[in-house]
């Protein structure tokens, strides 16, 4: 760790030298002189930043103490069809893309080791908002990226630690901004295609008529996908009427999508080494339909006084069908019916046993197998969710003490209504690990495993102030809190176990420094604080007497602590012109984050089942660094993170399937032990060059060091190897109206792994790795694959 921090401090010692000397240890850079008498000095351009949800809260980037970083259109398209998941992966160091479910289009995203994913048994830390609303679904604060339209992304921030962006911004905030009439004219079409069988056909359209506008866009887009039986289809559609007026400027958009994906896990190591795309079982299915209907708007009372407002409805339909081995074998009391670790028999929902006869002589090699064998389960789920909040803002940039002054004052509520069911059945595992019927549904008197029907509502309310106050011409403070309040009800449908009423409340201050060096040159530090309630998917498993599913089976309601991150930061950041006409962007800053009371769901002694638990303190503290080139037909970039995310608190987990587990199956996880899933250091880098004026190519890059294991808590297994993966990209502009675009990914083709666990291989005959003992899980990334499209404008 010595030499890292030390790697890590000389990093920033040679971005600052790159601001402030003429020749430094970094190369040769040539200092700016002062204008001649007479001539103009050219500013450097203002990157306007929000600094909470609600538009009208943008503030110049050099006055926000902490680190932020914006996309725009052009870094959604630039290497191919639109994809904001892609440039986010491509080009922000300190961001990483867990393929957990093996599926591009359900990623769980990192960044400074928290995560907006759309898995529940995921611990959210990110706070996500698309069109200044929140986008966590109500029920697991998850974020589902698959719903989101690339096509009609027109601006992507992402800011560290500020509590103005309420419940889950423990390590920051991404807000999406969708396009609408006003900022966008004409129409687009985009058709692309490629590898694995993908189609993909997007189209957009907007027009302004004197104070009205509108704006449509649809994506449709079929892929075979390159992991075997993995398919993926999606369909979504984004509209926008706006209205503007002298002060005042009013919007209503629809978001929609109806999404079929396909994403099958993790797969054993012996079996990857036959078979890359191969899978351990399947089918793992999840259908997501979705409406959403926002309607914002913004009014300036003076010239120095705006309100924002907006509101907003939702409805998410999700079912998921998940295929596993089944942890099953005969009774030892009566082999004619079946148990799980020789416990009491699987009974239906008439109170009858499950019988040991579903699939006698199914393939060769069955009986080799005590328990599993021939039997496999499959989980289900059905999430009906409506969400619905408003927000008001007040924004008010008159003086303060003579000096410029902006000040920021917000209510907000936020709120969902969920109906949840859910059952496990056992049926028969097919030759190739998959499920087939006939689909005995579980119901045991017990209630260990039965079907769930959950009924939750959660309130989220919110109050809000910042104030940022020009100190000097040079020197800014801000100051910031926010108080929430979360109510969370359950009522169990089927029973009393899970029916229950939590409320958490908090404060959360922040505070910090901006100071304008040179006009190119800024210095920020500063201190938040966040916090995140449990959601309802957790607090309905949270028992370890009664655990649940990874899909998310529930059958208890203990309470759980909500969790508490602390944030210091601190940094440089800058432009500056070097080698002639060459404009630099440049920043570099430090972290830590100390989170209290952090919730991880972790195994129980039932394979496949689990429970969320508060773990204690964690810590996540690195170093981001960054710059981009432009000269003439040149366009170079580079973007670093040394993350480093630790457990601050010793506990004991079950982890059986880790072959580096005790006797009993146990993992002892002390103070330093790496948190899964999150790289200690990433480099994301890229080039593009004009080789004319109508043709482009361009190479990016992403170089990653290897994740601990979930299920490794401890450390005490391999990780997943480092990894370099190069695309290469190109565009034409045939025309002024027709591009085309190409994009190779993973070019070397690379074998690498973004997550990995482990898997129940004794339970499952693998007919291409027989004998197979190794428990070690990956999810591999893609191989080599071409993509192709045309862009036409009109």
């Amino acid at each position: 760790m010595t030499g890292i921090v030390a790697a890590s401090r000389g990093l920033i010692l040679c971005a600052i030298a790159v601001a402030v000397v003429a020749v430094g240890p970094c190369g040769a850079v040539r200092a700016q002189t002062p204008p001649p008498a007479g001539t103009a000095l050219a500013l450097p351009d203002v990157e306007v930043v929000s600094t909470a949800p609600l538009s009208g809260s943008g503030i110049d980037s050099a006055r926000i103490p902490s680190n932020t970083q914006v996309l725009r259109r052009e870094d959604v398209v630039r290497t191919g069809a639109a994809s904001a998941l892609r440039a986010l992966d491509e080009r922000v160091g300190g961001i990483s893309l867990n393929e957990a479910q093996g599926n591009p289009f359900q990623p769980s995203l990192s960044y400074r080791g928290f995560e907006a994913s759309p898995l529940a048994g995921n611990p959210q830390g990110l706070a996500v908002y698309v069109n200044g609303t929140r986008f966590n679904q109500p029920f697991g604060d998850t974020t589902n990226w698959d719903l989101i339209p690339d096509i009609a992304i027109d601006r992507i921030e992402l800011v560290g630690s500020n509590p103005a962006y309420g419940l889950n911004a423990l390590g920051g905030a991404i807000t999406v901004r969708l396009r609408d009439g006003f900022t966008y004219h004409g129409a687009e079409l985009e058709l692309s295609g490629g590898s694995f069988g993908r189609l993909q056909a997007s189209g957009q359209y907007g027009v302004q008529s004197g104070t009205m506008s509108a704006y449509i866009a649809a994506t449709g887009l079929n892929e075979d996908g390159w992991r075997d039986h993995s398919p993926s289809q999606l369909r979504q559609i984004y509209g926008d009427l706006g209205w503007r007026g002298d002060r005042t400027e009013l919007h209503f958009n629809l978001l929609g999508a109806s999404n079929i994906l396909t994403g099958n896990g993790t797969s054993p190591v012996d079996l990857l080494a036959v078979s890359r795309s191969a899978v351990f079982t399947y089918p793992d299915q999840t259908r997501n339909k979705y409406l959403r209907l926002n309607l914002t708007g913004t009014h300036d009372v003076t010239d120095d006084l705006s309100l924002q407002a907006s509101a907003y409805y939702s409805n998410l339909s999700q079912r998921t069908a998940n295929g596993n081995a089944a942890d099953v074998e005969p009774c030892d009391t009566n082999r004619a019916t079946l148990c799980i670790n020789d416990g009491p028999p699987l009974t239906t929902r008439t109170g009858s046993a499950i019988p040991n006869a579903l699939v006698p002589g199914l393939f060769p090699g069955v009986r080799a197998f005590r328990r599993g064998g021939p039997y496999a389960e499959l989980d289900e789920t059905a999430t009906d969710t409506n969400g619905f909040g408003a927000a008001l803002q007040a924004t008010y940039k008159a003086e303060l003490f003579g000096r410029p002054n902006r000040l920021l004052a917000g209510l907000s509520y936020d709120g969902g209504r969920t109906l949840f069911s859910a059952r496990s059945s056992i049926g028969t595992l097919t030759q190739d690990r998959g499920y087939a019927g006939p689909g005995i549904v579980i119901d045991q008197a017990d209630g260990s495993i039965a079907p769930v029907r959950l009924s939750a509502n959660n309130d989220y309310y919110g109050a809000y102030l910042s104030d940022t106050l020009d100190i000097t011409s040079a020197l800014s403070l801000t100051v910031s809190g926010r108080f929430n309040a979360a109510q969370i009800n359950l009522d169990d449908r089927n029973g009393l176990a899970l029916t229950g009423q939590h409320s958490y409340n908090r404060f959360n201050p922040a505070a910090g420094l901006t100071y304008q060096l040179s006009p190119g040159l800024s210095a920020y530090a500063g201190y938040a604080e966040s916090n995140r309630a449990p959601t309802p998917a957790e607090l309905s498993c949270a028992s370890a007497a009664s655990p649940c599913t990874l899909a998310n089976f529930f059958v208890a309601d203990p309470n759980l602590e909500q969790v508490v991150a602390r944030t210091v930061e601190a940094g440089l950041r800058g432009r500056l012109t070097a080698f002639g006409s060459a404009r630099i962007d440049w920043r570099a800053g430090l972290f830590r984050t100390a989170s209290q009371d952090d919730i991880l769901f972790t195994a129980s002694d039932l394979t496949g089942r689990g429970f969320f638990q508060n773990v204690g303190d964690t810590r996540r503290q690195g170093v981001e660094a960054g710059f981009s080139v432009r000269q003439g037909p040149v366009n170079l970039f580079l973007d670093y993170a040394l993350t480093e995310a630790t457990f601050q608190s010793a506990f004991t987990e079950i982890s059986q399937l880790n072959p580096a587990a005790d006797a009993n199956g146990l993992l002892h996880v002390r103070p330093g032990n790496r948190l899964p899933g999150v790289p200690l250091h990433q480099l994301k880098f890229g080039a593009q060059y004009a080789v004319t004026s109508s043709w482009t190519v361009g190479l990016t890059g992403v170089a990653s060091s290897g994740r601990v294991l979930t299920g490794d808590e401890a450390n005490l297994d391999r990780r997943t190897s480092p990894f370099v993966m190069l695309n290469l990209n190109t565009n034409y502009q045939v025309t002024s109206n027709i591009e085309l675009f190409g994009q190779v990914r993973n070019a070397t083709n690379a074998n690498y792994a973004t997550f990995g666990s482990y898997s129940p291989v004794s339970l499952v005959p693998i007919a291409q790795a027989p004998g197979t003992t190794t428990t070690r899980s990956l999810t591999p990334g893609a191989p080599v694959a071409g993509y192709g499209g045309v862009r036409v404008r009109f």
